[in-house]
């Protein structure tokens, strides 16, 4: 992928990080173009309204996201475009459940600009970023293929998030429970089919729901 030709997507929901991280990727990796966001749903439509965006960071605690799972779909529905965490957690939990869900790497906020600026090289070479402590010599881990260590499923969380789900989502609950299909969803909400799927996936992840009933009879 050549950064020079394609956007990036910044999603954080501090302003003064949108600006340093946006400045690193136009200055130290050559994009012409940052997209910053404060909340997981104007990310949402930002990527379901532009063409170009080759790569999307997302941190963990900006509102709406309830964990690496919330992302997994967003990889699914846009295949092209490479996603990543840049988080100040550093729960290795938080790791195993991003490179489980297909991310492109896991970026933590601690570390120096330089290392920033190579982890996220490494992701858009397609290679799998995983930060130093992940690994048991303390050496920073980018490889084409998950370590053994990090494909194994992390624990299952609890049927509930802690977070609240966002207002957009609530909007695709209430949908949901009037029995409405995702194209219905997607015309009545005025958003694209594929930002549906995005909300719904991350619902069923929210309530622990397995299917549109269990999902309805939510609160």
């Amino acid at each position: 992928m050549n950064a020079k030709r394609d956007a990036v997507l910044v999603a954080d929901d501090h302003s003064l990080y949108r600006t340093g991280l946006s400045y690193l990727l136009k200055d130290r990796l050559g994009f012409n173009t940052v997209v910053e966001v404060a909340t997981f749903d104007a990310a949402l439509d930002r990527l379901s309204e532009l063409d170009g965006i080759g790569l999307a960071l997302f941190d963990l605690a900006m509102p709406g996201v309830s964990g690496p799972e919330s992302l997994g779909v967003i990889k699914e529905t846009y295949p092209d475009v490479r996603v990543a965490i840049v988080s100040g957690s550093e729960e290795r939990s938080d790791v195993l459940k991003a490179v489980a869900t297909g991310l492109g790497g896991y970026v933590p906020k601690s570390l120096q600009d330089d290392e920033i600026v190579a982890a996220l090289r490494d992701i858009l070479d397609g290679r799998i970023y995983v930060p130093r402590f992940m690994t048991s010599h303390g050496s920073t881990v980018a490889a084409r293929s998950p370590l053994p260590e990090l494909t194994e499923k992390a624990s299952a969380s609890s049927a509930t998030a802690s977070k609240p789900i966002s207002p957009r989502q609530r909007d695709v609950l209430e949908c949901v429970r009037r029995g409405l299909s995702n194209k219905e969803i997607a015309r009545e909400l005025e958003i694209a089919e594929g930002t549906v799927k995005i909300h719904l996936a991350a619902l069923f992840s929210h309530f622990g729901a397995r299917n549109r009933t269990e999902l309805a009879t939510r609160r």
